[in-house]
């Protein structure tokens, strides 16, 4: 079994920082890519970054790119979200997730190519 822990999550004002962590159990962690999502009220989770087994590939959605960066630490099992110049469009339960495919050879950004979810963080961003 599975265990993520996201933390990071609070409230900012807008073009603000934050950094959230996703800590990882129970497998091994460095053998599987790494995704974080997103669900604002009212809409559905939305894929936001994701990044490979071995950090040589990373994924953005159009929304985030070149304000978020995704990283990992594979010897504390942790993957992390950066994310600058905040806008309040970007508030949302920020959820990162475990890929379901040994060492796959891209990242994916569909929910169904994940199979462990963390608990979520809540990221507001006021104007």
């Amino acid at each position: 079994q599975v265990q993520l822990v996201e933390s990071g999550g609070g409230l900012v004002q807008a073009a603000g920082s934050l950094r959230l962590s996703c800590s990882a159990s129970g497998r091994t962690f460095n053998n599987y890519a790494m995704g974080w999502f997103r669900q604002a009220p009212g809409k559905e989770r939305e894929f936001v970054a994701a990044i490979s087994w071995d950090s040589d590939k990373t994924s953005y959605a159009h929304s985030v790119k070149g304000r978020f960066t995704i990283s990992r630490d594979n010897a504390k099992n942790t993957v992390y979200l950066q994310m600058n110049t905040l806008k309040p469009e970007d508030t949302a339960v920020y959820y990162c997730a475990a890929d379901r495919v040994y060492r796959r050879t891209d990242v994916g950004d569909r929910l169904d190519e994940y199979d462990y979810w963390g608990q979520g963080t809540q990221v507001t961003v006021s104007s």
